[in-house]
């Protein structure tokens, strides 16, 4: 065996120089990569996807070689029989791993979900800032990092809010019921025109909704900006412009009201024996 080994120590050699050799490859051909595919304007989901395939092709190539160099008797036949029958023993151990691999793949595919998206997946709300192969790292708006395995990802649904520039926005507005509601949605409808941050030119919708308890409520829409942040200070400005607007024109926008009745009643003990009959 000690025989053996000091045998094999020129191929080992050779082995570590070929790995060696594939790691300087590996690192060049990815800024190769890089400088190619950074002058088109390809999505950064893809262009990671692509410099992983490169990295991953290469070192495979090396890696055989270093093993062909090692045991001369290995073919690539033989070598691909025992990855099969590896292959499913991984794919049953590391099930998971390849399920988020594969998904990672389809999702730098596609088009939509890029990196800087703020999404919602399963009660998750963020920006997307990285995606790998295995998981993908969303910021939530209070900060905090959350890594998504590309599975769930893939698998649920991903409402995706800054997928166009402008996205449409709501609020509910309650009115009393001795208001002129044709009058009232006027007025609503010019105070949110005026607003800056609300693109007028898409339309503002206002639906009378519903009969509250209390209020006949309209439901206003606008179109504004995409991001939450943009969402939160249209929403902002337009309730106090209809506030304001409705407090010039008299209108009154009621609270729930609580309306008690009282009835007269009449002492037992006046009412006499009732069991008694009259004469």
């Amino acid at each position: 065996m000690g025989k053996g080994f000091v045998e094999a120590l020129p191929s080992l050699a050779i082995a570590f120089f070929i790995i060696l050799m594939t790691w300087i490859v590996a690192r060049f051909a990815v800024r190769i990569s890089d400088a190619v595919v950074g002058r088109t304007e390809i999505r950064s989901s893809l262009k990671n996807l692509i410099d992983t395939l490169v990295r991953l092709g290469i070192w495979t190539l090396g890696i055989f070689i270093a093993a062909v160099v090692v045991i001369p008797d290995l073919t690539p036949a033989s070598l691909l029989a025992g990855l099969g029958i590896g292959a499913v023993a991984i794919g049953f151990a590391f099930q998971d791993i390849f399920e988020n691999f594969l998904a990672g793949v389809l999702i730098m595919l596609r088009e939509k979900m890029r990196i800087g998206d703020v999404i919602e997946c399963e009660d998750i709300t963020g920006k997307v800032e990285h995606i790998t192969l295995r998981e993908t790292h969303v910021r939530k708006l209070s900060g905090e990092l959350t890594v998504v395995p590309n599975s769930i990802l893939f698998k649920n649904p991903v409402e995706i809010f800054t997928d166009v520039d402008q996205r449409r926005h709501q609020v509910v507005v309650g009115v009393s019921y001795d208001t002129q509601l044709d009058h009232a949605a006027d007025i609503i409808r010019r105070a949110v025109e005026g607003v800056d941050d609300v693109l007028a030119s898409k339309g503002v919708d206002i639906f009378a909704q519903e009969f509250n308890s209390s209020s006949v409520d309209f439901l206003v829409r606008w179109w504004a900006g995409s991001t939450p942040r943009a969402g939160w200070e249209s929403k902002d400005k337009v309730i106090r412009a209809i506030k304001a607007a409705l407090d010039d024109a008299g209108i009154e926008i009621p609270f729930p009201y609580v309306t008690h009745t009282f009835k007269e009643t009449v002492p037992v003990s006046l009412l006499g024996d009732t069991t008694q009959k009259t004469p």
